[in-house]
């Protein structure tokens, strides 16, 4: 019984490393961790604090009396209240016949920790339709090339007009608007001068300041509609953690099984740091 070897803290952290490898819209460049900390139990809810900015004011040698002011503090909360699992059991006569019986454990635990992150990508996703209202372009033909191109950079100016820092901006598109996207040299040039990196979380290149990522849970509004998003680190925070990981013996079966248990939940803090556009294919 090769699953009594299993020690469920490496288990939980190969499957979290193994999440983290699938995520667009939850993953590291797209969204913060900032306020992760320890998540024991879903219902937990971590308190976000943020302070007032001080007011600059003119000071005159000699004359100017200095009156400190009092800054004023707001408090949000991002409850971690999602909680989904997976469990899974490899017959021992499988185990047995297989070349690796571990590494079939190993890759059925891999195939989890991707369905654990389609749901939890597919989650953060819908937080992009609470941004500021004049973040928002609406419905818009993208039937060309040039117009795909186009609108990356509108998504870009509503960016710069809510003052949205440039460092780790990106833009999340559906995979036929990225089609469009490499049929225009501009792009494509665009991106054979951006990152040598490796192709990973969905990345495609870079344009107009945007690391452009790719995915398939970019939001379906409406009929041909998907909701391009743009922003950057700051505006999306997301907290999560493998809570449970175990391995065990079920009492009906001959069998190794495993079951695990995925906290997680995400908050838009500055809906202000997005922006979108529901583009249309039609």
């Amino acid at each position: 019984m090769a699953i009594t070897n299993f020690i469920p803290e490496i288990w939980s952290a190969q499957l979290l490393s193994s999440l983290k490898k699938s995520l667009v819209f939850a993953g590291p460049g797209v969204v913060n961790s900032n306020y992760e900390g320890e998540i024991q139990q879903s219902g937990d809810t971590v308190r976000i604090v943020s302070i007032s900015r001080p007011t600059v004011a003119t000071y005159t040698k000699n004359s100017t009396t200095i009156t400190p002011e009092t800054l004023t503090d707001a408090q949000r909360s991002l409850l971690i209240d999602q909680s989904k699992y997976f469990a899974f059991e490899v017959d021992d006569i499988d185990m047995r016949q297989a070349k690796d019986g571990g590494a079939l454990m190993s890759e059925a635990a891999d195939e989890a920790a991707y369905a654990l992150a389609d749901v939890a990508d597919l989650y953060v996703a819908g937080l992009y339709t609470a941004a500021d209202t004049d973040n928002e372009i609406g419905t818009t033909s993208i039937t060309t090339a040039a117009l795909a191109l186009q609108y990356l950079v509108e998504l870009k100016v509503k960016l710069d007009n809510k003052n949205v820092p440039t460092q780790g901006r990106y833009v999340i598109v559906p995979p036929w608007y990225h089609g469009l996207l490499l049929q225009n040299t501009a792009f494509t040039s665009a991106a054979d001068a951006g990152t040598t990196d490796a192709l990973r979380n969905g990345a495609m290149g870079r344009a107009f300041g945007f690391d452009v990522l790719v995915s398939n849970n970019v939001t379906n509004t409406v009929g041909d509609d998907w909701l391009v998003s743009a922003g950057y680190p700051g505006a999306i925070t997301y907290a999560e953690q493998i809570n449970k990981v175990e391995p065990y013996r079920p009492e009906n079966a001959f069998s190794d099984a495993l079951k695990g248990l995925h906290l997680y939940g995400a908050k838009l803090v500055r809906p202000s740091g997005i922006a979108t556009m529901e583009a249309s294919i039609t």
